[in-house]
């Protein structure tokens, strides 16, 4: 009984060995054979592209002061408030000035005096009734009279304050009655109707600066606002530690939204010129290689390295490796091996509509 059994199941093995090895006799699929690889397909062009140089940048009042005193004195009178729009050569400011007021008289009548004395001693040399030598004596009394008047209008003049340029005025610092020396700051007066935008470029891009390139920027406290300008100056010296140059735009700023001291994330053009520009995702990064799989004509793909340029908002400039009219697999590059057949969609096709059941 237990041969017979014994037996059974060494038939029943060799029956099983010989369907297997059947089975390996017949050919295995060809990749030939396999379904096209479902993948989106872009063809090459060239795109209108400019290279830019980006870089953060500090904001600039055109022209900018902190107000001060000439001299040491009381504060009289206030002629502003914080945040007004002043023009140039306005008072803001004066000083008390009682004593030199009162010498600016004394003086003023010691000049008269002295311009009197001597129109009298000219009238009499002309009839030899005064030397000339004392003549000239008196007119020397008398410019040191009309110096001294000079000197004491310039001192009353330096207990005003004046705007030395049109320009927005920042938080008052002092009140009437204040006392103040001449380090003391009154307020901030900066012109922004135009802006300074001062940013670092590298050394090794600074043949790409020019006098007249555009510059974008963009602020966090207006996100999704660009602001625009244009390089105004280049700065004559590369910093030795950083080994970069300061350049910096100008801005127009009517709206008066820039202000000085803001950070803007700053973008600088060339002028704009054709080249060769494709979706990032059709790159595909292996170490430092870059490749794309290109469409050949029978829609097998194949492997083509590109030496790549600047990358920016998802596109990418390609320098060498295809040309304008070839085929690229821009989406689905993942499930490709050279060799293997596409069904290419082409970029941006819309997706058929389903059509209604009946």
């Amino acid at each position: 009984m237990l041969s017979r059994f014994r037996a059974g199941a060494v038939a029943a093995s060799l029956a099983v060995l010989a369907t297997t090895l059947a089975g390996c006799d017949r050919p295995a699929p060809s990749a030939a054979a396999a379904a096209p690889i479902p993948v989106t397909v872009q063809t090459v062009s060239t795109q209108p592209w400019n290279t830019t140089v980006q870089s953060i940048a500090t904001v600039r009042a055109r022209e900018s002061v902190a107000l001060t005193a000439a001299v040491s004195d009381v504060v009289e009178k206030v002629y502003f408030e914080s945040g007004d729009a002043v023009k140039a050569g306005q008072l803001l400011v004066t000083l008390r000035g009682n004593s030199q007021q009162a010498a600016l008289n004394a003086a003023q009548a010691t000049f008269e005096e002295a311009d009197q004395l001597y129109r009298r001693q000219q009238e009499l040399i002309g009839q030899q009734l005064v030397a000339k030598s004392t003549l000239d004596t008196q007119r020397a009394l008398r410019d040191a009279a009309m110096a001294r008047v000079a000197q004491m209008r310039s001192d009353i003049g330096d207990r005003e304050v004046r705007a030395p340029f049109a320009g927005v005025l920042g938080i008052r610092q002092i009140s009437p009655g204040s006392l103040v020396t001449s380090s003391t700051v009154i307020a901030t007066l900066d012109d922004i109707e135009r802006m300074h935008v001062d940013f670092q470029v590298p050394e090794a891009q600074l043949g790409l600066v020019r006098l007249g390139n555009e510059v974008s920027g963009v602020a966090a406290a207006f996100p999704g606002e660009r602001f625009r300008g244009e390089v105004s100056a280049i700065d004559s010296r590369v910093d030795e530690n950083t080994r970069a140059v300061t350049v910096r735009a100008d801005f127009a700023n009517p709206e008066r939204r820039l202000r000085p001291g803001m950070l803007l994330d700053v973008r600088l053009y060339q002028p704009e010129r054709q080249a060769l520009v494709i979706p990032e995702i059709a790159v595909v990064q292996v170490g430092r290689e870059s490749f794309v799989y290109r469409v050949k004509a029978d829609d097998s793909v194949e492997r083509v390295d590109v030496r790549t340029g600047e990358r920016r908002d998802g596109k990418v400039e390609i320098l060498d490796g295809i040309q304008a009219g070839e085929r690229i697999v821009v989406d689905g590059t993942g499930k490709l091996r050279p060799g293997l057949k596409v069904r290419g969609e082409a970029a941006g096709a819309a997706a058929p509509r389903p059509q209604a059941a009946r």
